[in-house]
């Protein structure tokens, strides 16, 4: 039976909502957020803007658009006419939630809406390179709806709000990635599971990370060849196939190690390792620490190395 990667992903992540407000912006203006690597997602309601995640290229956004960065580490907004190089101004608060930048007075040129959120899941380091660095989706009312509803629902205080929060952000975050999977969009997951034949290669990992995969079988479930399903997944996707089954392997190991009963040889069977041992090393140099340590205390183990090849 196929399970679906993208929402595999996305629920062992545990968004959390932190903060959503509401920025108007009129005249000259330029913002810089300073990020702590934490999910950033922000929608136009209204006007233009230039927007630069990251230090990559600037991008110019309109009512209607949606941007999503998995890791937000810099993040510049300014006015298509912006001030002098250099010169920054941080939003002044109107009201609880509301905030304005530029000139004080005078109907607005841009209003947006932005959210932070936080990924409860230690293995987030893990998960967030197989995700797109920034996804920018025009054109698409279901996610301005679905952020209204978050927005709504963290600025209230209900029953459940946590639960609520919780499913409307892995709905935002789903919507927001399967629209990223266009041929043009970043390399990553979403892209991915666009393309008929990695998506089968893709599901068949996830349906079985126990199996012991060869980059052979998974171009036969592609229905490739190997060559070409090499080169055609590292292109897409953005890691090499078995970079990619490694880095769900040990995601997969580490909730196993956290949330279960079960010891290192079974999880190490259940994550496609032949021996306890095999699987020790190879968790070992991955994480930084032995599974047996991590099963007892994984709050104080070591952040995980970085298995997800290189970032376009």
């Amino acid at each position: 039976m196929r399970v679906d990667p993208l929402a595999e992903v996305v629920s062992l992540l545990k968004p959390a909502a932190r903060f959503s407000k509401f920025v108007e912006c009129a005249g000259s203006w330029r913002i810089r957020r300073e990020g702590t690597g934490e999910p950033f997602y922000c929608a136009i309601l209204e006007g233009k803007c230039r927007m630069m995640v990251n230090g990559h290229t600037p991008a110019v956004l309109e009512a209607g658009d949606f941007v999503m960065v998995p890791a937000m580490q810099e993040l510049i907004n300014e006015s298509p006419v912006p001030p002098p190089p250099g010169v920054f101004e941080r939003p002044a608060e109107m009201r609880a939630g509301h905030f304005r930048a530029g000139c004080a007075e005078g109907s607005p040129d841009l209003r947006m809406q932005v959210g932070h959120c936080v990924f409860g899941s230690p293995d987030a380091p893990l998960l967030v390179p197989l995700l797109p660095r920034t996804v920018i989706v025009r054109g698409e009312p279901r996610l301005l709806t679905v952020m209204q509803l978050v927005s709504d629902e963290s600025q209230a205080r209900r029953s459940a709000r946590d639960l609520v929060l919780e499913r409307l952000l892995e709905v935002l975050l789903i919507e927001a990635f399967r629209c990223a999977g266009s041929v043009d969009g970043a390399p990553g997951l979403a892209r991915g599971l666009a393309d008929p034949r990695l998506a089968d290669a893709l599901g068949a990992m996830h349906a079985e990370p126990g199996r012991s995969w060869t980059v052979a079988e998974l171009a036969a479930e592609a229905g490739m060849s190997r060559s070409a399903f090499f080169a055609r997944f590292d292109r897409v996707v953005g890691v090499a196939p078995m970079e990619y089954l490694l880095s769900w392997r040990m995601a997969l190991a580490k909730q196993l190690l956290r949330d279960s009963e079960f010891g290192v040889e079974e999880v190490a069977e259940r994550v496609g390792y032949s021996s306890a041992n095999t699987f020790t090393v190879a968790f070992t140099r991955f994480q930084g620490v032995s599974p047996a340590r991590y099963s007892r205390a994984p709050e104080t183990g070591e952040g995980p190395a970085s298995a997800s090849g290189r970032r376009r």
